[in-house]
C-alpha cells in the first residue's frame, strides 16, 4: 500500500457539553485514502488497527455478487441491500431477509446467528442478511450448510480472497476474530478499511457497482429510519455510501472519486462517531452546510441541555 511521507497527525477529539462545560471527551482517529491505497489526509495515525465489524459487510457481499448468486435465484437490489446490512429487525427488514432465504430454498432455522434479546427469531437479527446471503452462496455453489461461520469453510475462504485481492495482499496474513454475530471479522489498518471504501467507490468492478447501486436506492434497508448510514445517504443521494460498524467504527465512499473515509473511536462511542463524520464530511466538503446542519440536529444535539463538538480538523499530506 502507497503512502504518503506522513502517516500520523494531531487526533480529532470529541467533547460532550453539559451547557457549554465539556463533560466528556473522546479521542478519534479518521482517515482519508484513494482507490491506489495512498493516504490523502489524516487525523490521528493511518496505521492504527481495529476490527473492521459491521463496515465489512459490503466486501463479504462480493460473495454474492460475484458468484452467479443474485442470477440463479432471482435476488434484486433490495435483497443485496439487506446482505450489507445493520437493520433494526422491522417488518420489512425481516421479510425481506426471509425472502432471500425462500428463493434459495433454505430453511431459516439454518441462520446461525443470535436471536435478539426480546425477540423470536434469528431473522430479527442485526446481521442475518449477512448470513442470509453466506447461506444462499453455499446453497449456489453446493457448500456444506451446517457450518459456514467456521473460518476454513469455503464461504469464508471466499469472502477473505476477495478482500486480498482488493488489498493486493495475501489472505494468510490477516487476523481474525469472530464478530458477536459469529462470522470471522478481520483486524485491519485504517488506511487499509479507508482504501476499500475507495476501491467500493472507484467505478472500477461491477460486483461492487451492484452493492453500491443496492446501499444507495435503498438506504431504510441499510439500516432503518433514525439511523445515521439511512440517514446520510437520503440526504446525499447517489454521492456517499455510509457503513457502521460496532466499536466506533464509520466508514464513509465519495462516489465517483474513489475517494474512502475511515473513523475509529478509541473508546468505541457511537455518538464520536457520528460527530466525526458529519465533522469531517463538511471539511472536505463532501456535503453541504443544510445536510451538515440536519444531520448535526439529529446526531450531535441530546435535548436542551447537552450537545457535541468536534475539535481538530484532518490534516493533508
Amino acid at each position: 500500500m502507497t503512502r504518503g511521507k506522513r502517516t500520523q497527525a494531531a487526533a480529532l477529539e470529541v467533547r460532550l457539553l453539559r451547557e457549554g462545560i465539556i463533560e466528556s471527551r473522546h479521542i478519534v482517529q479518521a482517515v482519508v485514502c484513494d482507490e491506489r491505497g495512498r493516504v490523502l489526509s489524516v487525523a490521528g495515525n493511518a496505521e492504527t488497527a481495529t476490527f473492521v465489524r459491521s463496515a465489512l459487510k459490503p466486501f463479504q457481499a462480493l460473495a454474492v455478487t460475484s458468484t452467479g448468486t443474485l442470477e440463479r435465484y432471482d435476488l434484486s437490489d433490495r435483497d443485496l441491500a439487506i446482505i450489507v446490512s445493520s437493520h433494526k429487525g422491522t417488518i420489512e427488514q425481516v421479510r425481506q431477509v426471509f425472502n432471500i432465504l425462500w428463493r434459495a430454498d433454505l430453511d431459516p432455522n439454518l441462520l446461525q446467528c443470535p436471536i435478539p434479546e426480546g425477540k423470536k427469531s434469528s431473522l430479527q437479527y442485526n446481521c442475518s442478511g449477512k448470513h442470509a446471503g453466506m447461506l444462499a452462496v453455499c446453497q449456489q455453489r453446493h457448500f456444506p450448510l451446517n457450518n459456514y461461520l467456521e473460518r476454513k469453510h469455503p464461504i469464508q475462504q471466499l469472502i477473505v480472497s476477495k478482500i486480498a485481492e482488493l488489498l493486493r495482499m495475501p489472505a494468510e496474513e490477516f487476523i481474525s476474530a469472530r464478530d458477536d454475530c459469529g462470522v470471522p471479522t478481520y483486524y485491519m489498518q485504517l488506511a487499509q478499511i479507508a482504501s476499500l471504501y475507495a476501491l467500493l467507490a472507484s467505478g472500477n468492478n461491477l460486483d461492487m457497482e451492484r452493492i453500491i447501486r443496492a446501499m444507495t436506492h435503498h438506504p431504510n434497508l441499510v439500516a432503518g429510519d433514525g439511523e445515521f448510514d439511512t440517514e446520510l445517504m437520503r440526504l446525499a443521494p447517489g454521492e456517499l455510501v455510509s457503513k457502521s460498524g460496532a466499536e466506533g467504527v464509520q466508514c464513509i465512499s465519495r462516489l465517483g472519486e474513489g475517494m474512502g473515509l475511515a473513523i475509529k473511536v478509541i473508546d468505541g462511542a457511537k455518538r464520536a462517531k457520528y460527530a466525526v463524520a458529519i465533522h469531517v464530511l463538511q471539511q472536505m466538503g463532501w456535503i453541504s452546510p443544510s445536510v451538515a446542519q440536519s444531520l448535526s440536529e439529529k446526531f450531535m444535539s441530546f435535548g436542551k441541555y447537552k450537545r457535541l463538538e468536534v475539535v481538530g480538523e484532518l490534516s493533508l499530506l
